[in-house]
């Protein structure tokens, strides 16, 4: 039945493929090979199935290869337009940092000139103290005058009298002569005492006329305040403001912040102690008040610049670099699929140097499995960063560090396809973006 079967399918297929012999000849014999219907039409099949197949197939890695390539510019261009920013951003922090020295230069030329201000204000009050004491005891003095003028008049009435009584039985001559020497007597005292009265409103007069003048210089010295208490109002603002934006950018609350640094640095004393210019106890002056508020301006001001040191705004690398990977999931490159990636790789030559992007302690300095050669440092407020994959460590655990301290070398070392710094930044243990923190530095620093 199957060769029934067979001849039927071969018969079919003879058709289209009639039947074929091979000739093979050799130098005793010749023999010939019998190619059916159905072998044929069999190895027709295979045959375009296997062209086919290949055709499909460099199809495929034509187009592999293709996009492979595309996948490779459109990524040059992404790295040429990030390196780009990057350059644009430095050049911003440079003229931003370079505004912000200004900015201090004339706050410090504008603090004084306020300090020399207050110094001439002190002495002009001094002066108008002197001069009000010296007007009082003028005024004294002439009602003192007045006083004795009256009692020099109700005396020569008295005398008059007397004298008149006792020349009443005298001729009346005698009575002339003692009252033309009596007059002449009194006469005498009251030029006297008219000639003081007068030199007395002189005095009084120059005296009200230089207070006048005092009352002058102090209006215009007070109007000369307020143009620089308003600027150094206006500076206080101006530089208090980046430093605000760039703790709120890297996701910490300024006041907290600012309790712990007072927490640490409790003492008080020096230029910025809140002063009064009354010695009586004697409530503040509207200068006083607005003096005192620039003073607590300057006061937080500081305690920024002492968090912020203490915080990683800085660059863990100063020389020339490239960034090769940020903080985010990607693929691992060496193909564990895909994984978080908790800091941000920083790729330049062996052996460049690596510094502290903060002050701190160093918690741990030796090889650390997949991160190699690495090292741990503890800041304040809970925040801990860490340097790996180096060619040589330079620090000791216990070992304190400042911004900008060098405490390694970069390499290659751990689980590393070449030289290159990862840098992370853990806030409470949990891991952060750190260009967070360098991004928010590049206004003020």
């Amino acid at each position: 039945m199957l060769k029934r079967l067979s001849y039927r399918i071969n018969g079919v297929v003879g058709r289209y493929f009639p039947e074929q012999r091979l000739f093979l000849k050799s130098d005793t014999e010749t023999r010939f090979i019998r190619l059916q219907p159905m072998t044929q039409a069999i190895a027709l099949t295979g045959s375009a199935l296997f062209l086919g197949w290949t055709i499909l197939a460099t199809s495929i890695l034509m187009m592999e290869s293709i996009s492979a390539g595309s996948g490779r510019e459109q990524a040059q261009r992404q790295q040429a337009l990030y390196e780009a920013r990057l350059n644009a951003l430095s050049a911003d922090r440079d003229l931003r940092a370079e505004e912000a020295a200004r900015a201090q230069e004339r706050f410090n030329l504008a603090l004084k000139e306020v300090s020399e201000m207050q110094a001439r204000l002190l002495a002009s009050e001094d002066g108008r103290r002197e001069m009000e004491t010296g007007v009082d005891v003028i005024q004294s003095t002439l009602r003192r005058t007045i006083k004795e003028r009256d009692e020099a008049r109700a005396e020569k009435e008295a005398l008059t009298a007397s004298l008149q009584e006792q020349s009443g039985g005298s001729t009346l001559e005698g009575r002339a002569r003692d009252a033309a020497t009596t007059v002449e007597i009194l006469a005498g005292a009251l030029a006297g005492t008219a000639e003081q009265r007068d030199s007395m409103a002189v005095v009084a007069m120059a005296a009200k006329e230089q207070t006048d003048a005092i009352a002058a210089q102090k209006r215009a010295l007070e109007t000369k305040n307020d143009v620089i208490f308003a600027k150094l109002e206006e500076a206080v603002t101006i530089s208090m403001a980046p430093l605000d934006k760039m703790f709120r950018s890297a996701g910490m609350s300024p006041d907290d912040l600012l309790k712990a640094v007072r927490r640490g640095y409790s003492g008080q004393g020096g230029p910025l102690t809140p002063f009064s210019l009354s010695t009586k106890g004697e409530s503040l002056s509207n200068d006083e008040i607005r003096a005192n508020a620039i003073l607590q301006g300057l006061d937080r001001m500081n305690m920024y610049r002492l968090a912020a040191a203490k915080s990683p705004f800085a660059m863990p690398v100063k020389s020339a670099f490239r960034f090769t990977s940020g903080f985010g999931y990607r693929r691992d490159p060496k193909g564990a699929g895909t994984r978080m990636h908790n800091g941000t790789d920083f790729a330049a030559s062996t052996g460049t140097p690596i510094y502290s992007t903060a002050d701190g302690v160093v918690t741990y300095a030796g090889w650390n499995s997949g991160y190699g050669r690495h090292v741990k440092v503890q800041h304040e407020f809970g925040i801990e960063t860490s340097y790996s994959h180096m060619s040589n460590i330079r620090v000791k655990v216990g070992q304190r560090v400042s911004r900008g301290d060098r405490i390694g070398d970069m390499g290659s070392s751990g689980r590393s396809t070449g030289t290159h710094l990862h840098y992370e930044v853990r806030i409470g243990g949990k891991p952060v973006n750190p260009m967070t923190f360098i991004k928010a530095a590049t206004d003020v620093f």
